[in-house]
């Protein structure tokens, strides 16, 4: 379950009653759309229907059982969620659009580069700065990823960015091998991996170009500074970083 805090109020008005339901916004707008998948209780903050949330007041089950031919919370909650309205207070509007912004910055971060500067990844402090001069504001009620591509469409005229994948060789030498590849083949798509005769290890990972820093933060970290990586452009042409 999630905290009341979290949640907001859904609410359906149906046969002269009104029945709502606490759920977290980011499910209720899921279950709305037919896309979310998961445990219905992992979403709620309370195994309740009411009549009213904020004083506790209940329906009668004569009434569950008419509109919804049931009197389950775990069977009528998603159902109000569908044919209902989701309400939120304005505190709460303004605290989930900060949060999504957040996670618009974080998510192209992740995943955008600067193709002016050799596909150098873009830092979040300059996408949000950038954001601000476009003046693009985040729709709490929409999930983030479908905000994405309109949030590039507005940033492209102010930074040139735009997203990419990047492949990289590590070779690990042999004292650090073991326990450093695991970390190593977490981190992307492991496309190609040798072990050498030397026990050293070589592993080509494909991630989010944004992600570079961060990768070669961990290789340098699970190799005490000792491992070498190249980006492989193709198959002809590779470069040293």
């Amino acid at each position: 379950m999630i905290s009341l805090d979290e949640a907001v109020t859904a609410r359906l008005e149906s046969h002269g009653e009104r029945y709502e339901v606490l759920v977290d916004p980011d499910a209720a707008l899921a279950i709305k759309r037919g896309e979310f998948e998961g445990d219905i209780e992992d979403v709620i903050a309370a195994e309740d229907v009411f009549e009213d949330a904020s004083s506790g007041d209940r329906p009668p089950e004569n009434a569950l059982k008419e509109v919804f031919e049931s009197t389950d919370p775990l069977e009528i909650i998603p159902e109000v969620i569908k044919q209902g309205e989701i309400q939120i207070t304005a505190e709460q509007r303004r605290e989930m659009q900060e949060q999504k912004h957040k996670q618009l910055i974080n998510r192209i971060a992740r995943n955008a580069v600067n193709p002016q500067m050799d596909n150098a990844p873009h830092p979040p402090e300059r996408i949000e700065s950038a954001l601000e001069e476009t003046k693009f504001r985040v729709d709490p009620m929409e999930p983030v990823e479908n905000q994405v591509d309109e949030a590039l469409e507005a940033l492209r005229p102010v930074i040139p960015i735009r997203f990419e994948t990047i492949t990289v060789a590590s070779q690990l030498p042999a004292e650090y091998a073991g326990s450093g590849q695991a970390k190593i083949r977490e981190f992307g798509d492991l496309k190609e991996e040798e072990w050498q005769a030397d026990g050293s290890w070589i592993g080509v990972v494909e991630f989010p170009a944004g992600l570079q820093n961060d990768f070669y933060d961990l290789v340098n970290e699970v190799s005490s500074g000792e491992a070498e990586t190249r980006i492989i452009a193709d198959e002809d042409d590779i470069k040293t970083r």
